[in-house]
């Protein structure tokens, strides 16, 4: 039997990870499509942006337009899959801008994956996570950790997923975020202590992003 041949760190496709701290929802979008027409044109490899938000809900194409939502969060309508959810302080959010290509060209899968990347982080802290049949996002238990979303140009997925670190939950009140009752939201301190020096979760995000997507670190 031959030996299994594994790629090594310099075979493997590279990864830009960057950080933008924390973003107006508007301001991160705009950047965002100027990442991905960099991306469609080869000006840029696939990239991984992390941040985190001013208080903003974003209407996702699936989102009833019943205006019965009556708080006082800016609401952003944006091209991603899903329905309405919140960002916020405390709330880590990941954008990758990533070519899908062969195997990988397929949109079912890729949200799967993102949800492993997720699952993943939460697992390094100890906290059992995993996926609920026909919904997307990362839940713990019976309440929903993590919301995922995203949209994809000429096979570049953009948009991606929001994890609840320290999340305000009470944000999440006064509409049904991904269509769900607000009380199933959850957050990463309600099961985990936190280190001091644990921040947003960014550093084992981009190590996981990288070891499920096969990238070098």
């Amino acid at each position: 039997m031959e030996p299994v041949r594994r790629a090594t760190d310099a075979q493997k496709p590279r990864l830009t990870v960057v950080r933008w701290g924390r973003t107006s929802y508007l301001d991160a979008h705009a950047r965002q499509q100027e990442l991905v027409a960099q991306r469609l044109s080869g000006a840029i490899g696939d990239t991984l942006v992390l941040t985190e938000h001013e208080p903003v809900i974003t209407l996702g194409r699936k989102t009833p337009r019943d205006g019965t939502y009556a708080g006082s969060i800016p609401l952003v309508e944006v091209e991603r899959g899903g329905e309405a959810t919140y960002h916020g302080p405390g709330q880590l959010v990941g954008y990758p801008i990533v070519l899908l290509e062969g195997e990988r060209r397929d949109l079912h899968r890729y949200l799967r994956d993102l949800e492993e990347v997720v699952i993943r982080v939460l697992a390094s802290l100890g906290i059992a996570s995993g996926r609920k049949p026909g919904l997307t996002g990362v839940w713990v238990g019976e309440r929903k950790i993590c919301s995922l979303g995203v949209a994809v140009r000429r096979w570049v997925a953009w948009h991606g997923f929001a994890l609840n670190v320290t999340t305000d939950l009470d944000a999440f009140r006064g509409f049904k975020p991904c269509g769900l009752s607000a009380d199933v939201m959850t957050r990463v301190v309600e099961h985990a202590e936190l280190a001091p020096t644990a921040g947003l979760l960014e550093d084992v995000a981009a190590r996981e992003f990288a070891e499920v997507f096969g990238y070098s670190r």
